[in-house]
């Protein structure tokens, strides 16, 4: 049976290794969420982690917090959430002590250099794993180059896609319904 204490360290593991924000997190969630400790399917993953980007906050916090609230209530959402967050509020409390004195160091601005690098890997990662399950079939082919055309060629809200997207979504599986 899963223990506050348990969420509480999963997802601390994950806050710990996880450097870039959401998207470099989702392999990390997979691994620990899905395969590991089996609290969610791959696709209620998807679906939190989709609704964590439409919510206002943090993708992983938002996360956390449905993954923590279905395992154990209002307070495994809190002992997830707490998890996720308490290693980068070490982190950052630790660095932001000591950042400036070693900012100008040239190994100091070359890690942090390789580190953007990697986080751009995880990223890419993450995208490639998400395009490859949920973009099937010719209609959500059409949403995604629609979408992305959308996103690299005009400044509209990714808010505006999200529903155009679910719109579209919905209007198209009820024709198929239909069929």
């Amino acid at each position: 049976m899963n223990t506050y204490l348990e969420l509480f360290l999963s997802f601390a593991k994950i806050g710990v290794m996880t450097f870039g924000g959401g998207m470099a997190m989702l392999p990390m969630l997979q691994r620990e969420v899905v395969e590991k400790q089996g609290w969610a399917t791959e696709e209620e993953l998807l679906d939190y982690f989709a609704i964590g980007q439409c919510t206002p906050g943090i993708i992983a916090v938002n996360t956390a917090t449905f993954v923590g609230r279905k395992e154990k209530g209002i307070g495994g959402g809190i002992a997830a959430t707490l998890g996720v967050v308490f290693p980068s509020l070490v982190i950052i409390t630790v660095l932001a002590a000591f950042l400036a004195n070693f900012a100008d160091i040239l190994w100091v601005q070359k890690a942090f250099a390789g580190i953007r690098v990697a986080v751009c890997v995880l990223v890419l990662n993450a995208f490639v794993k998400l395009l490859r399950k949920n973009v099937k079939g010719s209609a959500a082919v059409g949403i995604f180059a629609a979408v992305l055309a959308g996103a690299v060629f005009t400044g509209i809200s990714p808010i505006v896609y999200v529903i155009l997207a679910a719109a579209a979504g919905i209007v198209i599986k009820g024709l198929e319904a239909k069929k």
